[in-house]
């Protein structure tokens, strides 16, 4: 389908006159009304407008690109195993009148692996996704999360995708920048690709490779004393996953995509679970992340194929998960199956509403969201 078609298929909107988002949204809006009061609606119209076009826009692209749209169903028998997601549980009642667990996924990623081992080669999903314990600005419990999947193709250019969404975004939106609180940044700007080590030393002046060996394991003492040393305090029970994500929320995390974008790249390998290690040294991955406006909009892999890697890895994961929060979660079993067939791929998850929300200004990620979770 070319992208005339698409466009047709997905109208942009009904509301051709909707004004253009060129100014910030002041907060607070009206949010002591229910969303469906008329006047709390017309608040939010032309930002649900605006969202529809990016979206629209978005479809073009991936259609132009060759990539297929699929709908990867919610309810599986794993909601994914990384530690400090929480899913949501419920039960399935078979024919026989008897219950069984599932769970609604955190991503559509385990369906859209699947897929690929079944021989697709590019695909994408605007999914419903679901995660508890989330809830605040940048946060819902339910949210569309869009995914996409290239086989063959290097992550980095994944990146270049990014890029070329941020500018999308905007253009849906009308607007010349996008936007968070008092953040700005250029979406037509290249964005900068910085390492994870070396925004460490940038913004914390932690040399975090002397915390991780060789082999890629960590060293949680040696983290504590940098962070202890850069004014950063740790719990003696934290990990060094756990000290790791303060320095990065508290001293890293605000510091990028301030201007232009920053591609967070190079993550330490025990903070990536499902990406392949970089050849160059195996205490880094090949991850990513996108931030604009100090806020993450996107988490981007070479992937990881080996199903045996993968199993101890999230063996970890689900250890950790049941010292921290006394629960743990099933694996798919299909799901490791279906890696030995899987071909060499890069794969992203990007949080649709924060970019809507950045291209529009909006303050509340429930601002952008046509019918928010009560």
């Amino acid at each position: 389908m070319d992208r005339a078609a698409l466009s047709r298929s997905f109208p942009i909107s009904p509301d051709e006159s909707a004004p253009a988002v060129t100014e910030p949204v002041k907060e607070p809006l009206d949010s002591a009304s229910a969303w469906w009061q008329p006047h709390r609606h017309a608040d939010r119209r032309g930002l649900l407008l605006a969202r529809n076009r990016i979206q629209a826009a978005l479809r073009g692209w991936f259609a132009g690109e060759g990539f297929l749209e699929v709908d990867p169903v919610a309810l599986q028998l794993s909601p994914g195993n990384e530690a400090h997601l929480h899913g949501f549980a419920t039960e399935a009642i078979g024919n026989d009148g008897l219950p069984r667990a599932m769970y609604l996924h955190t991503s559509p990623e385990f369906a859209m692996k699947k897929l690929l081992a079944a021989g697709e080669t590019r695909i994408a999903a605007f999914a419903h996704v679901w995660r508890n314990r989330e809830r605040g600005a940048l946060h819902s419990p339910e949210f569309t999360m869009l995914e996409w999947y290239r086989a063959g193709e290097d992550y980095t250019v994944l990146m270049e995708d990014c890029a070329t969404f941020l500018r999308l975004a905007a253009e849906g939106a009308r607007a010349r920048e996008l936007r968070f609180r008092n953040r700005t940044c250029d979406p037509l700007a290249a964005p900068e690709r910085l390492s994870v080590p070396d925004a460490f030393a940038r913004h914390a002046g932690i040399d975090l490779l002397a915390t991780i060996h060789p082999d890629g394991s960590t060293d949680k003492a040696a983290l504590r004393a940098a962070a202890t040393q850069a004014g950063i305090r740790s719990a003696a029970d934290d990990s060094w996953s756990d000290i790791f994500s303060r320095i990065l929320s508290d001293r890293i995390e605000p510091n990028l995509g301030l201007g232009r974008a920053t591609i967070l790249d190079r993550y330490p390998a025990a903070e990536a679970a499902l990406a392949r290690r970089t050849a160059d040294d195996p205490r880094l991955s090949e991850r990513f992340e996108l931030y604009a406006c100090g806020v993450e909009l996107a988490n981007g892999f070479g992937e990881l194929t080996d199903p045996d890697e993968q199993r101890r890895r999230f063996v970890e994961e689900m250890e950790i998960k049941l010292r921290i929060y006394g629960e743990r979660y099933p694996l798919d079993e299909d799901f490791l199956a279906a890696l030995a067939l899987m071909p060499a791929a890069s794969g992203i998850a990007m949080g649709f509403d924060r970019l809507v929300m950045l291209a529009t200004g909006a303050p509340r990620i429930d601002d952008v969201i046509w019918t928010p979770v009560a």
